[in-house]
């Protein structure tokens, strides 16, 4: 996956969480939990999802600058991205 296909992909993601999050705030103004519970595992996925494409993204550009393949890096799993400190 190129930096090209990571940003589209990011953009997928983003349009996605935008449309799960206005869908929620529907819901909740018409009094209908089971649509907030349907989206809560795909907003999490989605969150999941798109931090490993970030930190897959800055990963490639301080490679490029540091003179080494960008094409090397590959994306990390929820494990080790989620279990960032600070």
């Amino acid at each position: 996956m190129d930096d090209a296909q990571i940003r589209n992909r990011i953009e997928q993601l983003e349009g996605e969480e935008r449309k799960l999050r206005a869908e929620e705030g529907a819901a909740a103004e018409t009094g209908h939990p089971e649509v907030i519970e349907r989206d809560a595992a795909r907003l999490a996925a989605i969150k999941v999802e798109l931090d490993q494409l970030w930190d897959l993204l800055r990963r490639r550009e301080a490679a490029a600058r540091a003179g080494r393949d960008p094409d090397a890096e590959q994306l990390r799993g929820e494990g080790t991205v989620e279990g960032y400190l600070g």
